[in-house]
């Protein structure tokens, strides 16, 4: 499912006066697209706004986007009001969301801005037509029951997706493919491997963390064996469950960039994640689902679990094979 969301669309808009775009930007330059910019234009008056600092606050200390978006998508539309605060959000802070939303004008604002959202809906719509997610995920982590939604994302932030639970809702909020320099960035059905990888990506990290909670016990064994990464990915994701979820994350988005785009953006997106993230394992992973698919298609493993207790060696066997 493709659509929109105004809680969305305004923590998105109290993002743009942090000072999360110019920190974007300082980490990798790119242009943005137009109606971000002008938002950001738009809103300038509000920039001391209680809603403003309480977000800027929670970007001091470190707290994730996932969180706060998570946080404004359970709060009522339009009154945001909400059962209770958590203890790490900003005392009144749905209040403060409440009254910028009000002062800032921001209704007849995406009115006006309407077409800029349609055209990113109607474009993000065309590219899962022919594809299903859910059918992919299905034999890793079981039937997947929630609805997977994904929010075309053209306001803030600009340079990365965020992938959030909300409810039986898994939703993927995901700006544009990023163009060289101060280019636009690419429309929404411009780049199939881009939003494919953001969906996989997002919707198959919270699959796979839900589903390693749901079998913790039953893993505990797999677990204790250190997975065979390099020091800089073991850096990035210190647990056991971190380094197996992204792999398999990254690893089942090559799989289906392969299947349903084109091996060569399958290859590229190997590479650029070894090289971002130090992910050497990563071809030996790939080797080891599609072992697994294989064996799955054919009955051999009825699930996952099944094939957990294998996991280890075949990962280790599978990166000696890659590599010679």
């Amino acid at each position: 499912m493709v659509r929109t969301d105004d809680r969305i669309r305004l923590a998105s808009a109290v993002l743009a006066l942090t000072d999360w775009p110019d920190k974007a930007q300082e980490h990798q330059p790119h242009g943005t697209h137009a109606h971000s910019r002008a938002t950001r234009r738009f809103l300038e008056p509000l920039r001391g706004h209680e809603a403003v600092q309480g977000f800027q606050a929670l970007l001091d200390q470190g707290a994730p986007l996932e969180a706060m978006f998570a946080l404004v998508m359970r709060m009522r539309w339009p009154d945001l009001e909400i059962e209770a605060l958590p203890a790490w959000a900003p005392p009144r802070w749905n209040d403060h969301l409440r009254d910028f939303y009000q002062r800032s004008g921001l209704e007849r604002w995406w009115q006006d801005e309407e077409h800029h959202w349609h055209s990113s809906v109607l474009e993000a719509q065309k590219m899962f037509r022919s594809v299903s997610l859910k059918r992919f995920l299905a034999p890793f982590v079981g039937p997947v029951v929630e609805t997977l939604v994904f929010f075309p994302n053209i306001s803030f932030p600009t340079n990365r997706e965020v992938g959030i639970r909300v409810g039986d809702e898994l939703v993927c909020i995901a700006p544009p493919r990023l163009a060289w320099g101060d280019s636009p960035p690419w429309p929404f059905d411009e780049d199939a491997a881009h939003i494919y990888r953001a969906a996989l990506t997002q919707y198959g990290r919270l699959l796979m963390l839900a589903f390693l909670r749901t079998h913790a016990d039953a893993l505990a064994p797999v677990a204790a064996t250190p997975l065979p990464v390099s020091d800089q990915f073991r850096a990035q994701f210190p647990s056991w469950q971190e380094q197996f979820t992204s792999l398999f994350v990254s690893a089942a988005v090559a799989i289906f960039l392969e299947e349903h785009v084109s091996k060569a953006e399958a290859k590229a997106y190997v590479l650029m994640e070894r090289k971002l993230k130090g992910m050497h394992s990563l071809p030996g992973m790939i080797s080891v689902l599609r072992r697994y698919l294989n064996e799955h298609g054919s009955g051999r493993y009825h699930d996952l679990m099944d094939f957990m207790p294998v996991f280890p060696k075949a990962l280790r066997v599978a990166n000696k094979i890659v590599t010679l």
